[in-house]
């Protein structure tokens, strides 16, 4: 059920508010990456923790708990359960966002012709599920770290990295590396306003910026969509 603006924040009194449960059947199959169910044997979770390999921590601090499932810290939602994210309470993902300079063919670079300033480029694919541009990134896998997502998501999404033969993989890796290890800083953390959004799980990312300030890099990159992409640029 849609959720008036008005009445998104758990501080307005709303009696009314009867959320549509819903839990996929891909989420209750469960598949490695995806939580039991609240209250079954053996499943106790550390909320607002680092739960074993599972950040349960939130970008945005402290999350409330009630019934044994964690509360959407922006507000309700109308809907309860998971929906298709597998763990409750936050699902971390991480975007890399790679950008150079726009250059002209003889390598100057291109200003705009109202501001004046330099043009900055970026890296995007066309999602092959809703048809929208977006910046390659997905999920932090238990106990991988930021960096690895990083590197790994655009590889598979921007590169094409997974339908690779072996013998490319490693000229792959190779630039891959040295893409990611130009300065970087990191844009924005925290909670995403995203339709998989649920009352008790949600979607919370950092985005990372990766600068190829000469170009070089990037000029040099196979880019080929892949994974969840149908197109890139």
């Amino acid at each position: 059920s849609q959720v008036p603006d008005e009445k998104v924040s758990w501080q307005v009194e709303w009696p009314e508010y009867q959320p549509v449960a819903y839990t996929s059947d891909s989420i209750l199959t469960r598949p490695k990456w995806a939580d039991p169910l609240v209250g079954e044997r053996n499943f106790s979770p550390k909320f607002n923790e680092k739960d074993g390999q599972v950040e349960r921590r939130s970008q945005n601090g402290w999350y409330k708990v009630k019934n044994g499932r964690p509360r959407n810290p922006v507000g309700q939602t109308g809907l309860v359960g998971r929906g298709l994210l597998g763990p409750w309470g936050p699902n971390h993902a991480a975007d890399p966002i790679l950008t150079r300079w726009k250059k002209d063919g003889k390598g100057n670079k291109v200003t705009h012709p109202v501001s004046g300033r330099n043009i900055l480029q970026f890296v995007a694919i066309k999602r092959k599920d809703c048809g929208d541009w977006a910046i390659p990134g997905g999920m932090v896998d238990p106990g991988e770290k930021i960096s690895t997502t990083l590197k790994r998501e655009f590889g598979e999404e921007a590169m094409n990295s997974l339908q690779k033969p072996r013998a490319e993989i490693q000229a792959l890796e190779k630039q891959l590396h040295k893409l990611f290890s130009q300065e970087h800083f990191a844009v924005y953390k925290g909670y995403v306003d995203d339709p998989w959004n649920m009352d008790n799980a949600w979607i919370e990312t950092e985005a990372v910026n990766y600068h190829d300030e000469t170009g070089e890099v990037m000029d040099h990159l196979p880019l080929e969509a892949g994974d969840d992409a149908k197109e890139v640029r």
